[in-house]
């Protein structure tokens, strides 16, 4: 749990009190405190993008940009539905900086004493503003299946007693079919008698639950359910004895398909600038993330933060070092930047 005096806060992405999932390690050789650094950010890359469901482009933080004190500092980086970007996690190779500062030492295979090679990686709440961000719509969350809290909501309709026992009980049998089905699936049966089905429906629909199952009393007769999803919002009649095959199978689509939907976003949304006209009007225009060759310098770093609001999000771990001239000055780059507007 942290506290910091946050001037202007903004809800889930920087706020004065947050959770914070962070780490640190000691090594005996500088080898294994940079193998750990690197170990970790790939632990955050595969949690955002085969949990969230978040398409994450990794890379080495700039000199301004780096963790002070640190000798690297690397981030994954997320596109937002408005363009900007959101570093959503961080991985530091600290040397032995901190190691010297606070006197952690260690005997070698000598007996000798040494500094340790440190390092420290940590992710935040930010995550859950950088879920809603990427997914959700303007009838609220849509939350990818494997993470979601409720998997498979099931929402009886009746219109008397007798309706409300029949479909209760046939809720109860697919609700079981499916735990046999999968263990530990997250399934809700809505047993509130006191909303309309629509406004359990709408419900739902804001709590982002990814699959509801809608049973009423000509279901029940035919033995089937209407089985719809949340992120598409597609409906679909589908009979009890085949069921559990289906819901399993789409869940696992639901999961595939909010990766892909968003990295089919940021795609469109990536561009590459040759200039710094044109990079300015891409800034002004239509935002996202651009790729452009940078001398390396902190002044021009710093004049394009200031002229345009951008920033240097990375220098991507993907191979983009084709050499090139840098997009302000002329001068030589051996690799493009990953410059946006960001959170």
């Amino acid at each position: 749990n942290v506290m910091r005096w946050e001037m202007r806060t903004r809800l889930f992405l920087r706020t004065s009190e947050f959770l914070w999932q962070e780490g640190h390690t000691a090594h005996e050789t500088a080898d294994e405190a940079q193998e750990e650094t690197l170990r970790m950010l790939e632990i955050y890359r595969i949690f955002q993008e085969e949990y969230l469901a978040i398409p994450v482009i990794t890379g080495l933080k700039s000199e301004a940009e780096k963790f002070p004190g640190a000798l690297a500092t690397y981030s994954i980086e997320a596109m937002m539905q408005d363009g900007k970007a959101l570093q959503s996690g961080t991985s530091h190779n600290l040397g032995q900086n901190f190691a010297k500062a606070f006197e952690i030492d260690y005997l070698d295979r000598n007996n000798n004493r040494k500094h340790v090679w440190t390092t420290s990686w940590g992710v935040s709440t930010r995550m859950i503003g950088g879920l809603i961000m990427t997914h959700s719509d303007d009838d609220g969350l849509i939350i990818p299946p494997k993470i979601a809290p409720i998997q498979v909501v099931i929402v009886p309709i009746f219109n008397n007693d007798q309706e409300r026992v029949q479909t209760f009980e046939f809720a109860e049998k697919i609700s079981n079919s499916l735990n046999e089905k999968i263990d530990k699936l997250q399934i809700k049966i809505d047993t509130r008698d006191n909303l309309r089905p629509s406004d359990k429906f709408f419900h739902w629909i804001q709590q982002g639950v990814p699959v509801r199952v809608e049973v009423g009393p000509r279901d029940v007769k035919k033995q089937s359910a209407m089985v719809v999803r949340r992120d598409v919002r597609e409906k679909s009649a589908v009979p009890l004895e085949n069921i559990s095959e289906h819901i399993v199978e789409l869940l696992e689509r639901i999961q595939d398909n909010l990766f892909q939907r968003a990295l089919d976003y940021r795609q469109t949304n990536t561009r590459t600038a040759a200039s710094y006209e044109e990079f300015k009007e891409i800034i002004a225009d239509e935002g996202g993330f651009i790729f452009a060759h940078w001398d390396g310098s902190k002044e021009i770093e710093a004049k394009i933060k200031q002229e345009t609001k951008a920033t240097i999000r990375c220098l991507p771990l993907e191979d983009r070092s084709e050499t090139g001239k840098c997009m302000v000055t002329g001068k030589p780059s051996e690799q493009e930047a990953l410059f946006a507007i960001a959170y």
